[in-house]
């Protein structure tokens, strides 16, 4: 059977460091609604303020990560298709971005048009967000649902706690614990508050220090920050860390409303003060390194790390193509459930 195919989505990347390409990558990524969840008229006038001086930050930042080849994040995701297409048996793997190139629209309609009628989706996100997976499975429907593609989709579920994908990354990430360290930071991306408590069937959303790790699975089904701890723990146990030895964060805050804690910024400082020399990072939330892990973590992390009294920051590498990921993936999209 030749006429299934797997389609790979991830976040996306300017298609350059030029300031232009930042700019137009952030209006589109700032401007979708599931990332900022504002009415149109007040998202347009928020993004248009940080268009104003984010881009040519934002490209500075690009351009110390970026590779011969291009954006990390693709060229790593590249290599993930590439890798998969030995494994996927039943048609072409494709890739597309949410954001930027290649498109999930030109990537569908290139599907159809090869006589494509099953394609399963798979967003590369372990963790559920509306601004992650959610906002992936709007956009197929929308392409379907506008250009009249007759396509029918399974699609990968959040895959935190999943034993295929924590078995990957034990198998990634023990040869850089092996080599010895006083503290494990799991540096996941951040949320604004408001994302979770709008999808809280309890109502109790936030609410004491435990509500995460005692959370329901109505509740776990669509926490983010509950789904976040589950992954760190379920790692510790697969990796015998005690507790101790490790602790979690959330990076890569925006603006000025609330974000989940603890944030990775003021745990650097923390731990730095508690004595920690030598500190490793994983960033559990990220299937590829990106500018998330290479430059906030990797560059300024680390900078921020050591004018705290640490000696040195080692940040693990994501998954990217290791072998192991790429036999779990499999795993992970042929059993996912038929929808859309």
């Amino acid at each position: 059977m030749t006429d299934h195919a797997l389609l790979l989505v991830n976040l996306g990347s300017p298609a350059s460091t030029e300031v232009a390409d930042v700019r137009r990558y952030l209006n589109q990524f700032l401007m979708d609604p599931y990332v900022i969840d504002l009415p149109w008229p007040l998202r347009r006038l928020l993004v248009s303020l940080i268009l104003i001086k984010r881009p040519a930050a934002s490209a500075h930042a690009y351009a110390s990560i970026w590779w011969d080849e291009g954006s990390p994040l693709v060229v790593l995701s590249r290599r993930l298709q590439e890798a998969m297409k030995a494994h996927w048996a039943h048609g072409p793997v494709e890739l597309a971005m949410r954001y930027g190139e290649p498109s999930i629209e030109a990537t569908l309609q290139r599907l159809a048009d090869q006589g494509i009628r099953q394609v399963t989706l798979a967003p590369l996100y372990p963790q559920f967000a509306d601004s992650t997976t959610t906002t992936v499975i709007e956009e197929a429907k929308r392409v379907v649902r506008q250009r009249g593609l007759d396509l029918r989709f399974s699609i990968l579920p959040p895959f935190y706690d999943q034993p295929e994908y924590l078995d990957a990354l034990v198998a990634s990430a023990k040869p850089y614990l092996q080599q010895g360290f006083d503290h494990l930071l799991l540096s996941f991306h951040g949320l604004p508050e408001r994302h979770l408590h709008k999808l809280d069937p309890s109502g109790h959303c936030l609410k004491g220090d435990d509500c995460c790790r005692t959370a329901s699975p109505a509740v776990l089904a669509t926490c983010y920050r509950a789904q976040c701890l589950r992954s760190a723990e379920l790692f510790a146990e697969r990796m015998g860390l005690r507790p101790e030895q490790w602790s979690v964060s959330f990076q890569s805050r925006l603006g000025r409303a609330k974000w989940i804690e603890p944030y990775t910024e003021t745990r650097l400082d923390e731990l730095a003060a508690q004595g920690v020399k030598k500190l490793l990072v994983m960033c559990p939330a990220f299937v590829a390194d990106c500018i998330e892990t290479l430059e906030e973590i990797g560059d300024r992390g680390r900078e921020q790390f050591v004018e705290a009294g640490g000696e040195s920051l080692q940040l693990v590498p994501c998954l990217n193509d290791h072998p192991d990921w790429v036999a779990a993936l499999k795993v992970l999209c042929e059993r996912a459930p038929q929808a859309l």
